[in-house]
């Protein structure tokens, strides 16, 4: 599992309540750096953001997190959880594909689909993943995209982009829509594949959510270098991409994205220079790190 990219959940105002919410409701986790608008936390060895200020849209159905479970008991015990002033997409209950799965919106907003493995799922003893000869690391906690309304039809035309674009990445699993599912064949009902060895998911719906991809939710990618920057930065605008702010993005099919440098979070750590880095990065859209360091 590649802990150099990880998503990024806007809470505005109330990272520090979301953080604990998270920690006691998965275990395994624990609190990282903190500043006053970002905080860093770790859950079974994966890194979140949370942003305490940003964007103004809010998530939704579109990005989710599949929570990859063991067992039914533990599947049961984060629903009882996460389900506390949130809302029900799908019940909890035994689903072809699952022997226990549900859907809900949790009280920060953020969508999770608690799925329990069956032995045909591609998943290993484990918890890896088949890809090609080999196998992907376990992943507890799996991005999960939709691609609805006018993407509709475009999960296969992401996943090949996105292979291509990072290194170490493949397509693990792809299943289209039979007609007994009652959507387009010609769409993924269930795609999953590696970028850089972190795994994510996708799949198509032509049913009308109204809802769409928006930068609620994004996902982090730090760079050693800047030609590594750049490679992430230009690939991502280009094809119908808009360059945002702040080293944001939002790609071709209106996914968000956070290119930025590893050393980024160490300069915000030095009291000293943190004011000064945080007024250099405000006035750029591709960070540059030259320009940062000599803040």
């Amino acid at each position: 599992m590649n802990n150099s990219i990880y998503p990024c959940l806007t809470i505005k105002g109330r990272i520090q309540e979301a953080a604990d919410f998270y920690i006691k409701t998965f275990g395994e986790g624990s609190a990282g750096t903190a500043l006053p608008y970002v905080m860093q936390i770790q859950l079974s060895g994966q890194r979140f953001l949370l942003l305490n200020e940003g964007p103004v849209s809010t998530p939704n159905a579109t990005l989710s997190f599949t929570v990859m479970c063991k067992t039914a008991e533990e599947t049961e015990r984060y629903w009882s959880r996460l389900i506390e002033g949130g809302s029900v997409l799908m019940p909890l209950d035994t689903y072809e594909w699952s022997s226990k799965y549900g859907w809900l919106q949790d009280r920060f907003g953020v969508h999770w689909q608690l799925f329990t493995a069956v032995p045909d799922s591609g998943q290993g003893q484990d918890g890896s993943f088949q890809q090609n000869e080999g196998r992907v690391a376990w992943q507890k906690f799996v991005p999960s995209f939709m691609f609805t309304g006018k993407m509709a039809g475009k999960a296969l035309d992401a996943l090949n982009y996105y292979t291509r674009l990072f290194p170490n990445s493949s397509k693990l699993m792809v299943v289209n829509y039979t007609e007994e599912d009652g959507d387009n064949s010609g769409y993924i009902k269930h795609g999953r594949f590696s970028i850089d060895g972190y795994v994510m998911t996708a799949m198509d719906s032509s049913m009308d959510h109204g809802v769409e991809f928006n930068d609620a939710i994004s996902l982090v990618v730090e760079c050693d270098t800047q030609d590594e920057v750049d490679h992430y930065w230009n690939n991502l605008v280009e094809g119908g991409g808009e360059e945002v702010a702040c080293g944001w993005l939002n790609d071709r099919y209106g996914i968000a994205w956070q290119i930025v440098p590893k050393r980024l979070m160490e300069l915000l750590k030095e009291p000293q220079r943190a004011e000064r880095v945080m007024q250099r990065l405000m006035g750029m859209k591709k960070l540059m790190i030259s320009e940062l360091e000599s803040a």
